[in-house]
């Protein structure tokens, strides 16, 4: 069972992340980037990673994944196609994946074995950051909400004038 949701979730995720890179429509692309992030959180959860993977969800699919998908649908232009493909970024990515796999290819392998450390749960985070870090919690909000404040304030000034 492991073996068969590993390879569908690697196929679902390298299936996304290559149509959100070749699709000709911005908005096609864009909704497949949303795809390949969730099959990069299904690899979180998989690993039991629960906290990085609903990390994943929440800023990634939930945040700049939207944001995205607004941007293109606010600004929607009709382009033409382009004249020639651009071989430039397979040049590029190509190269990056050549120096990748000849890092990881001369990397020796570790032979010690990592030390037993107990799981780190969603719910042990939780009681760390209300119990050893609630100031710097509340500061991170308080900037957050200072920000928020001064972009409505920026927009209502140019909606002004």
């Amino acid at each position: 069972m492991n073996n068969a949701a590993f390879l569908v979730i690697a196929i679902v995720t390298l299936a996304g992340a290559l149509a959100a890179a070749t699709l000709p429509k911005l908005i096609h692309a864009a909704l497949c980037l949303i795809v390949a992030f969730v099959g990069l959180a299904a690899f979180f959860f998989f690993l039991g990673a629960e906290f990085v993977g609903l990390v994943q969800l929440f800023v990634y699919v939930g945040a700049v994944a939207v944001l995205i998908v607004f941007t293109i649908l606010l600004t929607r232009r009709d382009v033409g196609k382009p004249d020639k493909f651009n071989w430039g970024g397979i040049v590029v990515a190509v190269a990056v994946f050549g120096g990748l796999l000849w890092a990881i290819l001369k990397t020796p392998s570790v032979a010690i074995a990592a030390a037993q450390i107990p799981p780190l749960t969603v719910k042990r985070i939780g009681e760390v950051l209300l119990t050893n870090y609630v100031w710097p919690l509340q500061c991170v909000g308080l900037l957050l909400t200072a920000a928020l404040i001064g972009a409505l304030v920026l927009v209502m000034e140019e909606k002004r004038r």
